[in-house]
């Protein structure tokens, strides 16, 4: 135990006596596992951010979406024209689907009714849908305020809306929502519920619904069926335009993850058989995206780990390269050492006490560095664009979510640690295989 003291306390002292040099060789070793730590949490901040946001969609969910094909997108011809375009899900295709999964949780069709949505002078293009209370639970919403769509609704063919978010403050900027009426074109409804907001605006999410959810508007889908009927129509310069669509979206539930894929590959085989080239038709499936997404995380998390790492070999590197030079340095001490008793393996450790210090005391200083910018980042990237100059050119939704992870810090302390111990093995080998007398000699 003495002998162990006495060699500390030895490479203690000599990293001391050359402390600007000890410091600028740990500097590799302090930004490798810096910068390990940092891409670890940025790349695992970005991944959960984005499955998060995949996973609100739901992740037993199957969503069959009807697209409108290119040809029926424009038509030649000028001036005033008016055409009625028919594509996508039909109630046979719903009843078929309906069918074929006896075994769901639920299907639930989403119908889109109406041009605009309207409020005294307030207006926006509509982004109404008939639909059924299953939807709540299917697209995994929450009701923040009143009430949603009830069976009694249904039956009744009531003239009721639950709406977004979003929704609520554009029409409803100084009142309370609920309880005032909302027109669909010319139709008034009822609010009788305030959703909870979505977050997926302007997220991946967003785009693979292909809307802001929180600008929604949900009415029972009998009175959807009653009032709409199939036919939406627009105008937009000089011409009008009429939609034919009887089922815009069908939410189909899996019973559980195990079976998602069996039924999105059932679904599409149905789907085929109406729509053999589905161009009016899209499939969503959450989950496949949810696989996809931990892959493609995954491995920029590899590959990120990897570039840091470069930065812990060029640390090792240097310690060796110091080391190296130190032994040179202190040649004529390691020969007095030798020809005061010292043995072989004394000089070994005294050089491997000291290049393990370096490693470990910059890994120690490397991991408070790499936990304060990950937390840093994560912290002032949404408030980049308040910032005099530089303000301009990040957005205001910029964000850069980090999420730290104690493997992250374990690893990268460990393999810092065991650097300067690899890296410092051949000087020490070098200064103890130095003959004495030799050693003795040298100026």
């Amino acid at each position: 135990m003495e002998f162990v003291l006495e060699i500390v306390r030895l490479g203690l002292s000599n990293l001391r006596r050359h402390l600007l040099r000890s410091v600028l060789t740990a500097l590799g070793i302090i930004l490798g596992v810096a910068a390990v730590i940092t891409n670890s949490a940025i790349g695992e901040g970005s991944k959960r951010a984005a499955l998060e946001q995949i996973e609100r969609l739901g992740a037993t969910n199957i969503i069959i979406r009807s697209t409108k094909p290119p040809e029926s997108a424009s038509q030649s011809g000028g001036g005033r024209r008016s055409f009625v375009s028919r594509y996508g899900l039909t109630k046979i295709d719903l009843a078929v689907i309906r069918e074929e999964f006896p075994t769901a949780e639920s299907i639930v069709p989403l119908k889109a009714v109406g041009s605009q949505t309207l409020k005294d002078n307030l207006r926006r293009t509509s982004q109404a849908f008939g639909t059924t209370p299953d939807l709540l639970d299917a697209a995994k919403l929450s009701v923040a305020r009143g009430r949603y769509l009830t069976m009694s609704d249904m039956d009744d063919r009531a003239t009721v809306a639950v709406i977004g978010a979003e929704l609520a403050k554009a029409m409803f900027p100084f009142d309370d929502p609920l309880d005032q009426t909302l027109r669909i074109d010319n139709k008034p409804f009822r609010v009788v519920g305030v959703l909870q907001p979505v977050g997926l605006s302007g997220g991946a999410g967003s785009a693979l619904v292909g809307r802001d959810l929180n600008f929604d508007m949900h009415i029972p889908m009998t009175s959807a069926e009653e009032l709409f009927g199939d036919t939406v129509t627009r105008s937009s310069a000089g011409s009008m335009q009429s939609e034919a669509v009887q089922v815009s979206e069908i939410y189909l539930v899996a019973p559980n993850r195990d079976v998602v894929l069996q039924f999105a590959a059932l679904a599409e085989r149905v789907v085929r058989v109406r729509h053999p080239d589905m161009t009016d038709v899209s499939m969503v499936v959450p989950y496949e995206l949810l696989k996809s997404a931990e892959r493609t995380a995954l491995t920029w998390k590899l590959v990120l780990t990897a570039i840091a790492g470069i930065s812990l070999l060029v640390g090792g590197i240097g310690i060796m390269n110091i080391m190296l030079a130190s032994v040179t340095e202190r040649t004529r001490e390691i020969g007095i050492r030798r020809a005061l008793g010292a043995t072989r393996k004394h000089i070994v450790w005294q050089f491997l006490v000291e290049t393990g210090v370096l490693s470990s005391a910059g890994g120690i200083v490397g991991v408070f560095l790499g936990v304060g910018l990950s937390l840093g980042i994560g912290a002032l990237v949404p408030v980049m664009h308040k910032l005099p100059l530089i303000g301009a050119w990040f957005d205001r939704t910029a964000a850069l979510p980090t999420r730290l992870t104690e493997s992250s810090i374990v690893v990268a302390f460990t393999v810092a640690a065991l650097t300067g111990i690899v890296f410092g093995l051949y000087p020490a080998i070098m200064a103890a295989r130095k003959d004495p007398i030799t050693a003795l000699r040298h100026d």
